[in-house]
């Protein structure tokens, strides 16, 4: 595990980074499943909604 010493600003962000933080704002309810390679998010598996009634 990589230990973060420092606030990260937007500018720090990498854009696979920036583009996971707009899915998952975006997705309100659900489930993500994500793969991360060399500390990067590379795929999201599957987005599952689940809507409690």
């Amino acid at each position: 595990m990589v230990a973060v010493d420092k606030k990260l600003t937007e500018a720090d962000l990498s854009e696979k980074e920036k583009n996971l933080l707009e899915l998952i704002r975006g997705t309100g309810y659900g489930e993500i499943s994500l793969i991360i390679q060399e500390y990067e998010p590379v795929v999201v598996e599957e987005v599952i909604k689940k809507i409690k009634l």
